[in-house]
């Protein structure tokens, strides 16, 4: 039988290049402190994904769109017909071509969700301008994210076992194999590239890498920028600063609700079993510092879950509260108990930008 070649490099190289930037975004969010790293390789794959697309109505035969067979009555015929084919396909059969489509499409919609997700939770990247307007619904964007970036997996491990069958049944058309040299088995037509093909493939390989290379090398760059304002308490504030800073933690404002602070700043005497009371004038100091700037004023991420996940609004202990319990769950108790932390209160252990007034998921430090 004639080797037909079907997979021209640049379609190859797509291939295993989105490979890797998934696996390499999957990885990027098994940590929050890797968060920049996962949104600078998903903004590649979305710079991939455009280069795919124009691939897809501009590139040669069997990598075009048109070529895919998005038929329903084909798709049954090629199903029922698995262990002996009535037709050979060159390039996608139904079954790929409708979940290559369905892949493309999800992780269209993953990048974009994320993006938003980025802008509007994090306030950062270029979406970040609609952190102020959305951030109370903050949490639907994270979840849409997830959902579309689950379905992916789907239809990943789909896509897996369609290949892997097509080994076992179909072993002589070297499908597997054509993904590394682009050659089947086959009777037909060989692809080939035009001068134009080829510019296009060098600006959209290389452009994605080129991008890649400068959000991972650039510290700052547009696409993983914060826009969260780091806070001088000592200059904004001295008192709250001498006074609550020298005993432990400088806990942000924006970390509980104004109930929780006015019932805290109201029994400083038994301030979990110390006395901290003070002067009347640093007390109403401190107090309206306190009111002016916590949880629910605040649009930080930390500060908006925090909100969302009180009951009872006048918590002072906030590692009692849902949010803090949730987010640290993951955390062994002997963890807490190392002579760098020592207590669970003890966030600058970890958070290293907590007395500055964010806590951001890049600051986090590994412990």
């Amino acid at each position: 039988m004639k080797r037909v070649y079907v997979w021209t490099l640049p379609t190859r190289l797509f291939h295993w290049l989105f490979v890797s930037l998934i696996l390499g975004a999957w990885v990027a969010s098994l940590e929050d402190r890797w968060l920049s790293l996962h949104a600078a390789i998903g903004s590649a794959v979305g710079v991939l994904l455009v280069f795919r697309i124009v691939w897809g109505i501009m590139g040669p035969k069997y990598s075009r769109f048109t070529d895919f067979t998005l038929r329903f009555d084909a798709l049954k015929e090629y199903l029922l017909s698995l262990l002996n084919p009535s037709r050979h396909y060159i390039g996608h059969n139904p079954a790929a071509s409708f979940v290559m489509i369905a892949m493309l499409a999800t992780v269209v919609l993953a990048t974009i969700s994320g993006m938003l997700a980025y802008g509007i939770q994090e306030n950062r990247g270029v979406l970040a301008f609609l952190h102020a307007g959305y951030f109370s619904d903050m949490k639907w964007f994270g979840e849409i994210h997830e959902f579309f970036v689950n379905l992916l997996w789907v239809l990943i491990a789909a896509h897996v076992m369609g290949v892997l069958s097509d080994r076992v049944l179909h072993k002589s058309d070297r499908t597997l194999n054509s993904i590394v040299d682009g050659h089947k088995n086959f009777e037909g037509e060989n692809a080939v590239l035009s001068f134009a093909q080829k510019t296009v493939a060098i600006i959209g390989i290389g452009g994605t890498i080129a991008f890649l290379i400068y959000t991972l090398s650039v510290p700052n760059n547009p696409i993983t920028l914060g826009y969260n304002q780091k806070v001088n308490y000592a200059k904004v504030n001295p008192a709250f600063v001498n006074e609550c800073g020298s005993c432990h933690t400088l806990y942000p404002p924006t970390l509980l609700p104004s109930e929780s602070w006015t019932k805290l700043m109201g029994d400083l005497s038994n301030h979990f079993g110390d006395d901290a009371s003070l002067d009347p004038a640093d007390h109403q100091t401190i107090l309206a510092y306190l009111l002016a700037h916590s949880a629910e004023k605040s649009t930080q991420e930390m500060s908006v879950k925090m909100m969302q996940s009180l009951q009872n609004r006048d918590m002072i202990a906030f590692t009692q509260t849902p949010f803090w319990k949730r987010t640290h769950r993951d955390i062994p108790a002997e963890v807490f108990k190392r002579d760098s932390i020592k207590s669970r209160a003890n966030c600058k252990a970890c958070h290293s930008d907590v007395e500055q007034g964010t806590i951001e998921d890049n600051s986090i430090k590994a412990i």
